[in-house]
This record gives C-alpha cells, structure tokens and sequence, in this order.
C-alpha cells in the first residue's frame, strides 16, 4: 500500500460519510462528525476492499483498477462508518 493510495481512501471516505450525511440527514453527525467518521471509514474500507480485490501489479491496468478500488472502497467504507456511528448514537439517544 503506498500513501498516495492511502491519501486518495482517506479524502474519499470524508467526502462518502459527507454525501450520505446529506442523503440521509436522520443519521447526519454534522460536517465535521461525517467527516471525521467517513475518514476512518474511509481507511478501513479501503484496506478491507484491497485485502479482498488482492494486492495490484505493475501493470498499467492495474494501477488504473487499483486507483478506482482505493475511490470506491474510500468511498463506500466513510459512507457505511458515518451511518452505523448515526444509527448507534440515534440509538443512544432514544434510552
């Protein structure tokens, strides 16, 4: 994993848990609690979609693919992160 994939998983997953923060405003933590739970989404989604897809090559292809599994698992992990910490701390609330 180099950082720049990192990097990428990291701003990804802010702006994942941002969008599903303003889709999904029941389980919205605010800007600054989407953001920070899409960044650790972001991370752990990224290196859970890497395990899974394998490790990338040398090739330009695979580059190419490694660079959409690093969006797309940034992405998706801050998204899924943001909405579990929202439906747990509605949870909370509701005691």
């Amino acid at each position: 994993m180099d950082i720049v994939g990192l990097i990428i998983q990291l701003i990804c997953g802010a702006v994942g848990g941002n969008v599903a923060g303003a889709l999904l405003k029941n389980f919205s933590l605010g800007t600054a609690g989407n953001s920070i739970a899409g960044i650790i989404g972001g991370g752990l989604g990224g290196q859970i979609l890497g395990a899974l897809l394998g490790g990338g090559g040398a090739s330009a292809a695979a580059a190419g693919s490694s660079m959409l599994g690093n969006i797309a698992g940034g992405g998706i992990g801050g998204a899924v992160l943001m909405i579990i910490i929202g439906i747990i701390r509605g949870m909370m609330a509701n005691r």
